[in-house]
């Protein structure tokens, strides 16, 4: 007589493990990079030249028109809406969901001596670009010596 120590389905068994430990540890982070509470998105760079300060926000399969950037007494402010490739009519089970998808808005605060008025916003293959120029008179310029 052979007894087996596994349930019949062990796939269904391990599915409802990882339900009793989602339900128990429910609010802590899943993965080490991931944080507890909030999620960051989009990931930015921010660099800065002597003539602009330079941002770059992640943010892959976003319709560019679905975007809103907004700059307000030097608070740059990157807001959207993220779809979920994932259809919501319950016959997909999902194991794994590490896509962000949902509303964000990510607020950025700059210096002062950045010019408003010039602007410029791009995206290509999933990054947005933002250059702000900085006011010209408060540019580092080079003094010719006569």
């Amino acid at each position: 007589m052979v007894t087996t120590l596994f349930p019949t389905n062990l796939f269904e068994e391990f599915d409802r493990l990882q339900r009793e430990l989602d339900r128990l540890w429910s609010g802590w982070p899943a993965a080490i990079r991931e944080t507890a509470l909030d999620v960051v998105y989009p990931a930015i760079n921010v660099g800065r030249t002597p003539e602009a300060v330079e941002v770059y926000a992640f943010a892959p399969g976003m319709d560019p028109a679905k975007l809103e950037v907004t700059l307000e007494q030097g608070v740059l402010t990157i807001a959207g809406e993220r779809s979920s490739p994932i259809p919501e009519n319950g016959q997909v089970t999902v194991y794994a969901n590490e896509r962000f998808a949902g509303k964000f808005r990510r607020t950025i605060s700059l210096s002062e001596d950045l010019d408003p008025d010039k602007v410029e916003a791009t995206y290509r293959d999933g990054v947005l670009r933002l250059r702000i120029a900085r006011k010209a008179h408060l540019q580092p310029r080079r003094i010719e010596i006569k």
